[in-house]
């Protein structure tokens, strides 16, 4: 079964957050993504038993495999899409806004195209 795409942003926020902080747990999401605490419970929950994340006795949550793969491709198209944005004079907010609803969405062959067309004319 796909990962739907809240479950991608949760993950994304979760690799976000453990890169900041070295680690996380449900009331730092909660605080990132501006959800309330029995909203992040229940997606952490879904996440737990699809086998993408771990939570520890303590609270910790650590990404497993197959989350860390999810969070770092959605984490790069969010990266690239927004770098892409701002290269063509869009607002950093608002361009980095669009390429959350679109990571989503766009196949790889798409975003691998505009990711090499970026490469080779050395947008940073």
């Amino acid at each position: 079964m796909a990962l739907q795409e809240s479950g991608e942003m949760y993950l994304e926020t979760i690799y976000v957050l453990t890169k900041k902080n070295k680690s996380t747990r449900s009331v730092d999401i909660a605080e990132h993504m501006g959800y309330t605490k029995p909203s992040v419970s229940r997606a952490v929950g879904i996440l737990k038993n699809g086998g993408y994340i771990v939570v520890d006795s303590d609270g910790y949550i650590t990404l497993t495999d197959a989350g860390l793969n999810i969070a770092r491709k959605i984490f790069e198209r969010h990266t690239v899409l927004t770098k892409m944005f701002v290269g063509l004079g869009v607002d950093e907010e608002i361009a980095a806004e669009d390429a959350c609803r679109i990571e989503h969405i766009i196949s790889d062959a798409s975003f691998n195209a505009i990711k090499k067309h970026l490469e080779k004319n050395n947008v940073e």
